[in-house]
């Protein structure tokens, strides 16, 4: 990932608005399980990471997030993968039918990094989920840390480092987008 430079955009500004647009509009082509789409927002380059998190004491916090076990470490290709078996194959049975998602992307900062026309953006994600006629519902939250690189009048993702804040996740599977 681009290291960050410690030059904040601006909330508000004309570039931190296009990119909250871009991550809304990404949220909603996630929740409308439009995946063709959203695949077309992806950088080549791109590496999708989930790592685990252990429960550890104030003093060793730094420690809480392990990278050498992940729930995702995904790049272009096999992202790319997942959604055209999602989409276009009968062996997705874990999201078939779909789960109904609810994405609410918030405090959102960016910041510039060391390479021209790439962003440092983290937000935090909560996720609802729900699945067939049951009356419980998956709650995810996490941090995403992601670079967001321009792409003629938009971006293309191609980072994102997800966080969860769960140390074990009370959903049967993960088999939905973050």
């Amino acid at each position: 990932m681009s290291e960050a430079q410690g030059a904040p955009v601006a909330i508000g500004s004309p570039v931190y608005n296009q990119i909250l647009q871009f991550l809304y509009v990404e949220a909603r082509l996630l929740d409308e399980t439009r995946l063709k789409e959203w695949g077309d927002t992806l950088a080549q380059d791109l590496i999708y990471t989930a790592p685990l998190r252990e429960t550890r004491p104030v003093s060793q916090q730094a420690a809480s997030v392990v990278r050498t076990m992940q729930h995702y470490h995904d790049d272009w290709r096999s992202v790319m993968g997942r959604i055209v078996r999602l989409t276009g194959t009968k062996s997705a049975w874990a999201e078939d039918p779909p789960s109904r998602t609810r994405r609410l992307v918030t405090n959102v900062l960016v910041e510039e990094t060391d390479k021209p026309q790439e962003y440092s953006v983290r937000s935090y994600l909560l996720v609802t989920r729900s699945r067939f006629n049951f009356d419980e519902f998956d709650l995810i939250s996490a941090e995403r840390r992601d670079v967001l690189r321009v792409d003629g009048e938009s971006f293309k993702l191609a980072r994102r480092e997800i966080l969860l804040d769960q140390a074990v996740l009370g959903t049967p599977n993960l088999a939905i987008f973050l």
